[in-house]
């Protein structure tokens, strides 16, 4: 069997990819992670500097990819932007694949989105390798109870929605957490996994990493969203 890569930013989603991967014993030789410039259509993007922590956590080789390193260009289409941003992650497993002899499957985090899931789809079929998105469809409050089950801590780092003040920013995603958040979805309909963007998240430890990623930061508010500035991170001993 090919060995496999996981797409991953340190987030709670595509951790839980990365831990069901693990559980089913597919074999995870490289997390990817993608650094993408400013506000990005296909990726998560904060804290993806702290992947690297994650990873070294987790015990597996990570490779950065970023996207001016290919000459990807801005472009103001969102269409056009998700093909331009797959475009240095397809390059870059490629080269994977030709080091490797082929890629065996790659985990992905979506749980709602077709604009990522095609596009990942279609890479994968170019690839010649399976896709593993178990999140894919799932019920997003059964998500949530599997990875607080699971043993997930799960910190949020950044908001940017209606009904999410500044109190959200480094709470911990548990279950008082998620009782609050369908409220919000009951009211502003708030996506109780942040799907839209609402909320990104760090996972900071799990049953698949050795070690728990501290945190120092200081919040920043900038008036209906903000997020954590990471000031310095670490492992602990």
């Amino acid at each position: 069997m090919h060995p496999w890569v996981s797409l991953f930013s340190g987030g709670k989603d595509s951790s839980w990819a990365l831990y069901r991967a693990l559980e089913a014993d597919y074999p995870v030789e490289r997390l990817v992670t993608v650094h993408p410039q400013g506000d990005s259509y296909m990726y998560h993007t904060p804290a993806t500097d702290l992947a690297a922590l994650a990873a070294e956590s987790v015990g597996i080789e990570l490779l950065n990819v970023h996207p001016e390193d290919f000459g990807a260009d801005d472009v103001s289409d969102s269409g056009a932007q998700g093909d331009a941003e797959l475009e240095p992650l397809e390059r870059a497993l490629e080269s994977l694949a030709e080091e490797w002899g082929g890629i065996g499957g790659v985990t992905a985090g979506a749980v709602e989105s077709d604009y990522q899931t095609s596009r990942i789809e279609g890479m994968c079929e170019r690839l010649g390798a399976d896709l593993f998105a178990p999140l894919w469809q799932e019920d997003p409050h059964e998500l949530a109870d599997a990875m607080l089950d699971a043993g997930f801590e799960i910190r949020i780092v950044q908001v940017a929605a209606h009904g999410l003040d500044e109190s959200w920013l480094g709470r911990t995603l548990d279950r008082e957490a998620m009782a609050d958040l369908t409220a919000l979805n009951d009211q502003y309909g708030v996506h109780v996994l942040g799907e839209g963007g609402e909320f990104e998240t760090l996972v900071v430890d799990g049953p698949h990493m050795d070690r728990r990623i501290e945190l120092e930061y200081e919040t920043v508010w900038e008036g209906t969203r903000g997020y954590l500035r990471i000031e310095d991170a670490w492992l602990d001993e």
